[in-house]
């Protein structure tokens, strides 16, 4: 039965938007990285390279992509139990199927633009490189849109593996079961080495993996590669079934504080073994199975630290956050073309790398939101993305978190 519950959670709405701004941050880190001679990282590379901006790299790359599978998790089991199956499938297939095949076509055209744009920026009058070689299926160029195709692909595991669960556990002693493992896992520091636990088997499994670069970015194939399948996987999965039980939210409102204190010992610790710059030779030995256990430990004490940060400060009704929280996917959807615009024209210049990447978010992001207004808010395309839009009066209305019993079936 579809649970009919309106009530939003604006502290979740703000975690899963700033999960997708900080992709955008991200991918404009990326150009400034201090790459090895000779061996680019990027489309663009700046010949002001930045360890800081690195590091930020490779910090935000623990957390914004774990967070937000997380999140979409959570909210696909709400939406799940308020729509019904049909109704839930109905709902993905406008809201994430649709962006995918509208607008990955358009977004690829600018994309290669861009780059053949920077390939001839590069090679100053040169002769240009061979383009890439197609190497094959089930290469695929996903771009940046590939999360909304994993998304797809977990929704239809999810509702398989839902139903033969339901089939099997008719008396719903699994799932009981389930629930009392899930609570522990959720609000006992110990529970990170579990949830680390697959992602960090498929790290060590993952030949040449690189920690410096985290999970591999599943951008370029159709099947997506292990590391990234059992991070993104187990953080929906446990989105999923954290729902049914969503006081736990409250736990981590009140546990973010030694969350937050282990994400920065795991995170230093892992910088500490692996170095300030980007290493493109993987590590042996000790070293791999540290920095194999480091990373997702730090992932998961992140997530639930910025989770519970939120919960406890931003579960009230903000028309700003609420704007940014709606705006977010847009922005993120059309943002790649235009920072790779912007890092070409800033790339050759002089100027000191923290004037360059102030220059890159603070042209990019006023456009971006200037687009979302002008083109999205307040047509069908925002209808799509976002789904309608509340009043002021009924969001503000929203309760704030307090804990209330979630839907267990």
């Amino acid at each position: 039965m579809a649970d009919t519950s309106s009530e939003r959670l604006h502290a979740l709405d703000a975690v899963r938007g700033f999960a997708l701004i900080a992709g955008i941050v991200f991918h404009a880190t990326i150009s400034f990285l201090a790459a090895p001679k000779g061996v680019p990282l990027w489309i663009v590379t700046d010949n002001q390279p930045s360890v800081t901006l690195g590091v930020v790299f490779h910090v935000l790359h623990m957390f914004r992509m774990t967070t937000f599978f997380l999140i979409a998790g959570f909210f696909a089991h709400l939406t799940f139990h308020r729509r019904g199956a049909k109704g839930f499938i109905a709902d993905r297939a406008k809201r994430i199927a649709l962006p995918l095949l509208v607008g990955w076509p358009i977004l690829i055209a600018a994309i290669v633009a861009v780059t053949i744009w920077a390939a001839v920026s590069a090679a100053h009058g040169g002769p240009l490189p061979p383009p890439p070689k197609y190497p094959g299926f089930p290469a695929f160029p996903m771009t940046h849109l590939w999360f909304l195709y994993v998304l797809l692909w977990l929704y239809a595991a999810t509702l398989a593996s839902r139903a033969l669960v339901v089939r099997l556990d008719r008396a719903g002693r699994v799932r009981a079961a389930i629930d009392r493992a899930v609570q522990r896992v959720a609000t006992h520091p110990a529970g990170l080495a579990l949830l680390a636990a697959p992602t960090m088997l498929a790290f060590l499994a993952t030949p040449g993996w690189l920690p410096w670069f985290g999970v591999p970015t599943p951008d370029s194939s159709l099947v997506p590669n292990l590391a990234a399948s059992a991070a993104y996987a187990s953080a929906f999965g446990f989105g999923w079934v954290a729902h049914r039980q969503i006081e736990l939210l409250a736990a981590w409102r009140r546990l973010w504080p030694a969350y937050l204190a282990l994400a920065l010992g795991f995170t230093i610790a892992e910088l500490a073994l692996l170095g300030l710059t980007p290493a493109i030779h993987p590590p042996a030995g000790a070293a791999r199975l540290a920095l194999a256990a480091l990373y997702p430990l730090a992932t998961w004490s992140w997530t639930f630290a910025l989770i519970g940060l939120a919960v406890r400060y931003l579960s009230d009704f903000s028309p700003v956050r609420r704007y940014i929280a709606d705006a977010s996917y847009w922005l993120y959807l059309v943002h790649l073309p235009l920072i790779l615009a912007l890092q070409v024209m800033v790339a050759p210049l002089d100027w000191p790398w923290p004037v360059k990447f102030a220059v890159i978010l603070g042209v990019a992001f006023p456009l971006m939101l200037a687009s979302y207004q002008l083109l999205v808010r307040h047509s069908f395309i925002g209808a799509i993305l976002n789904g309608p839009r509340e009043s002021r009066s009924r969001a503000s209305r929203a309760a704030p978190f307090v804990a209330p019993q979630g839907a267990k079936p």
